[in-house]
């Protein structure tokens, strides 16, 4: 299935989420598989920092249980978008490479796709809204990465991506809605159930931060393979659990306008077309945060993790706290996805929480 999807990448185009021409029936739909991941992860081997469990002993006091962290605000370029980035890129043809890549994000997958773009030594555009933080913008530069600047509440990322994509004929490097970016997040997954096998660890929950689902449906597919009682848990921004009201509906639904929230990271419309289907197969549900919520997750693993965490990074940490009575006796995994967050900012979220 991942080498039909490859395909049709390579044709071109913007049509990289809109499976029309497969089969309706779901199991069809899904577009990774475990030996993706696997392979993803022989591509990627080298080129990670390691980001090995953590956990605060104060913090399992906290909750109850056992909590262990996965620091991918630790990672290459402070998230986990470097790996799915560079999984896709790493696959690109040589007259694709040629031609140039192009991406929409707010800051992470920026990152991700001009840290990855510089090490192969390609021509990389990246469009990002103007109210990013500096910081991912100013990282995103310091890559070698053309940045165009957007309105995202006015303007439409992808009426500007397909300026690149038509008329000079780059190759769209999208942020979730892609086998080779899913199986590349899906990396995360891999690690989980290596280090717990390791350490004699037995995952009772995983709670994934959720934007438009590349990172947790790659990490489902990782964890489900060789843990299937293990639970998923996406975890959102209130206003913005678009995946959460999905999950219920059994069908995407999308987030209503006008709202508005620090979580810049994972401000999706809807859930993914490639996503979804296997979010859907493999989340056991979804929990959404709010702001307060996110901040005070931010303090608290600043304070006993010693970690800098921003605020779309921090949301599943956020979300175990609501789900403090569910917690006793378990042992959990948290991811924590990206570090990238001005520090005006970040002192000003951790001051108020």
């Amino acid at each position: 299935m991942t080498m039909i999807w490859m395909a049709k990448l390579r044709a071109g185009g913007m049509n990289y989420s809109t499976p029309t021409d497969i089969a309706e029936d779901p199991m069809t739909l899904l577009a990774v598989e475990n030996s993706d991941i696997v392979a993803a992860a022989k591509r990627l081997n080298g080129e990670l920092f390691s980001t090995r469990l953590i956990e605060s002993p104060a913090l399992n006091d906290k909750y109850g249980g056992r909590v262990l962290f996965k620091p991918e605000c630790l990672q290459r370029t402070g998230s986990f978008k470097f790996r799915g980035a560079y999984n896709r890129i790493s696959q690109m043809t040589a007259d694709e490479r040629k031609r140039g890549i192009v991406a929409f994000s707010s800051g992470n997958h920026a990152q991700g796709v001009a840290s990855s773009a510089q090490l192969f030594g390609i021509k990389a555009v990246i469009i990002m809204p103007f109210d990013a933080p500096q910081l991912k913008i100013a990282n995103t530069k310091s890559y070698g990465a053309e940045v165009v600047l957007y309105d995202r509440y006015k303007e439409s990322r992808e009426a500007i991506a397909s300026v690149y994509i038509n008329d000079r004929g780059m190759i769209l490097v999208p942020p979730y809605d892609d086998p080779a970016i899913i199986a590349g997040q899906g990396t995360i997954g891999l690690e989980l159930v290596d280090e717990a096998e390791e350490r004699g660890i037995e995952f009772d929950d995983v709670y994934v931060p959720s934007g438009g689902g590349g990172l947790i449906s790659g990490i489902s597919v990782a964890v489900k393979a060789r843990s299937p009682k293990t639970r998923i848990w996406g975890a959102e921004p209130e206003n913005f659990d678009d995946l959460r009201r999905s999950l219920i509906a059994g069908t995407q639904i999308a987030n209503e306008p006008g709202h508005h929230s620090i979580c810049d990271a994972i401000l999706t419309p809807q859930p993914g077309d490639l996503t979804f289907p296997i979010n859907r197969q493999n989340l056991a549900g979804g929990i959404a945060v709010s702001d307060k919520a996110v901040a005070a997750a931010m303090r608290d693993a600043a304070t006993f993790l010693k970690v800098v965490v921003e605020p779309g990074g921090c949301v599943a940490l956020a979300a175990i706290a609501n789900r403090q009575t569910d917690l006793a006796g378990k042992t959990v995994a948290v991811v924590l996805s990206g570090g990238n967050v001005d520090l005006a900012i970040y002192s000003g979220l951790i001051a108020a929480a």
